[in-house]
């Protein structure tokens, strides 16, 4: 059964804050330059090593402000509300929460989480099923890490990005094939780790 971030679960996780700061990935990781915790930005390096050579993981968006993150919720809130006329407030949390986490939890939030891809040699994106940030009802599932409903390539693509990632300690939040985080409530949950090594960042720890 799939464990979703509005589950009270993860909430319940305690947080013991380390006090890592946030880091810039290095231009290897794309353009975006995304902030990431400093032992999460360590992951991804030796990750990336260990793929074949030839291909390179893209990260387009690490660490997301509150504000950003609130936003994100809002907006999709109000989509999944005109889907479902008269949902009920847990509902809407449980179907909301497949695509953005409730801010409380966020990994992002925390800068515990990128949402990455993987790329060829000239940068360009390989078939992984769905573009980022495809919501559950415009791929009508395809979103979905062990969705049957993708290509061949898609899934052995998609079977690489676990394969290095895990390997380094990251866990895949299961409705987003390209959401991975490392020291958040979340990863703390399905890790079995007594608590959650970050909480909520802030910009003002960033180092270059």
């Amino acid at each position: 059964m799939t464990i979703l971030l509005s589950d009270p679960q993860v909430a319940a996780v305690p947080v013991v804050e380390c006090g890592e700061p946030l880091v810039a990935l290095d231009s290897s990781f794309g353009p975006a330059r995304a902030l990431v915790r400093a032992s999460l930005a360590t992951r991804l390096g030796v990750a990336a090593g260990l793929l074949p050579a030839g291909l390179g993981l893209r990260v387009v968006e690490g660490h997301r402000s509150p504000a950003d993150q609130q936003a994100i919720l809002a907006q999709y809130s109000a989509e999944v509300c005109a889907l479902h006329p008269g949902i009920s407030a847990t509902e809407l949390d449980r179907l909301t929460s497949r695509y953005v986490a409730p801010l409380a939890v966020a990994p992002h939030v925390a800068g515990a989480a990128v949402d990455l891809t993987l790329v060829d040699a000239c940068g360009d994106p390989l078939d992984l099923g769905t573009p980022i940030d495809a919501t559950p009802e415009q791929s009508q599932g395809r979103c979905y890490f062990d969705s049957t409903r993708i290509s061949a390539d898609a899934r052995a693509h998609r079977d690489l990005l676990a394969e290095v990632l895990g390997v380094v300690g990251l866990v895949n939040y299961p409705t987003e094939w390209w959401h991975w985080s490392y020291g958040d409530r979340y990863w703390a949950l399905v890790t079995g780790a007594d608590a959650a090594l970050y909480g909520p960042a802030l910009l003002a720890s960033a180092a270059a």
